[in-house]
């Protein structure tokens, strides 16, 4: 069989530090079972422009511009143009353009003409509800949701990482009779290569002033719509006299000041904001040594965090929404943004015992959320076109 060249823009780029695309394209690349597939990613760069070769994949440099917000837009545009320019110039026949994200929704339309005429298949997937967070202002938002009507009204199919969003998609486009398929985003579900007593562990731990199994956990982005104000104050509420670690890009921005005025955090010892960890198996080693994990997101699709703490963390309670519930099911326990709700739930499971939902949840992702199984699924759809 022919190579099949397929080019990935809008995550960051690999190797993957952080951030759920950057993930997706690692372990798509180190999980190829078809060879006949040949991946090429684009990657934001500082300055540097020859290519490179991870995970057998071809890897090319854009180079960053300081141009704000804009920047993400300009970064998609740029690598499409090289990507459209190199399966032109090496005559690639049927090769695949997969778009991470709604970015670029208003200028598309002119590239699909070349694309058509090149016999490109344009794949995109729409993400989550972009246009919904709250860290945007209302033009944002705007063109968010505009450029998302043009993403979907151009693709040739719509790769969505969740059910909820797949069917947000055929909803609300019926004019465009979008063409959709569902593959979820993959979790890996070795366990950490380190033990209770590695050094890197308890440093951490020494250093954070906290020790396994006696603090709840929340990794995520610092944004209002992950809910860290509920997950806060409810916590504060409870009796536990265990911590709460929050892993998260926090800096002293409006958001932080604006938490420290309504919740009064910092008067709570057991509230530990800790910074970011981007060391794969620490992170995971936190994961797993968690008294119970908490999930508050509620805007996106399949969020990379919460498939990851259902693959090791020993307890999950998740803000009670359809993309969380689709993915947690009946192996983990869900809470309301209604005032005492999660602080009653905190109080009940350190008095009960859920260990059963630890195996129950270990089984799910295994079932369905697997890299395998992912990466499996997509190496379908791609030889299919």
């Amino acid at each position: 069989m022919k190579e099949k060249h397929i080019y990935i823009i809008g995550s960051k780029g690999i190797p993957a530090k952080y951030g759920g695309f950057e993930t997706f394209v690692e372990e798509l690349t180190a999980h190829q079972s078809n060879k006949n597939l040949k991946y090429h990613v684009a990657c934001l760069s500082n300055g540097m422009q020859s290519n490179f070769i991870h995970n057998g994949a071809d890897c090319f440099n854009i180079p960053k511009k300081n141009i704000g917000p804009a920047n993400a837009i300009y970064y998609d545009l740029a690598a499409l143009k090289y990507s459209l320019k190199e399966i032109e110039v090496n005559g690639y026949e049927g090769a695949i353009i997969y778009i991470l994200a709604c970015r670029i929704g208003p200028f598309i339309g002119h590239y699909k003409r070349q694309m058509k005429k090149l016999g490109i298949t344009l794949m995109v997937n729409p993400d989550g509800h972009e246009w919904l967070r709250a860290k945007w202002s209302a033009p944002v938002k705007k063109y968010w949701k505009y450029s998302e009507k043009l993403m979907v009204k151009h693709a040739d199919l719509l790769i969505c990482d969740s059910k909820n969003i797949e069917k947000y998609i055929q909803n609300s486009y019926t004019t465009y009779q979008p063409k959709t398929t569902y593959i979820a985003y993959g979790a890996d579900l070795m366990p950490s290569t380190l033990t209770n007593d590695s050094e890197k562990l308890q440093s951490w731990y020494d250093d954070k002033a906290v020790s396994a199994d006696n603090y709840y956990l929340v990794v995520g982005r610092f944004v209002p719509e992950n809910n860290y104000e509920t997950m806060i104050r409810e916590f504060m509420k409870s009796d536990t006299k265990k911590d709460f670690v929050i892993i998260t890009n926090v800096e002293a921005n409006k958001f932080y000041e604006e938490l420290k005025q309504t919740t009064g955090f910092e008067q709570d010892q057991r509230i530990k904001f800790v910074g970011t960890v981007y060391d794969k198996e620490l992170i995971k080693k936190i994961r797993e040594n968690a008294f119970a994990y908490f999930h508050g997101h509620e805007v996106g699709g399949t969020n990379p965090s919460l498939i990851e703490a259902l693959a090791s963390s020993k307890l999950n309670l998740l803000l009670d929404v359809g993309f969380n519930r689709e993915v947690g099911e009946d192996v983990a326990l869900y809470w309301t943004k209604e005032a005492n709700h999660l602080a009653n739930l905190i109080n009940q499971v350190e008095q009960t015992n859920y260990s059963m939902l630890q195996a129950e949840a270990k089984k799910r992702v295994q079932h369905y959320f697997s890299w395998e199984v992912i990466v499996g699924q997509y190496e379908g759809v791609f030889t299919k076109k």
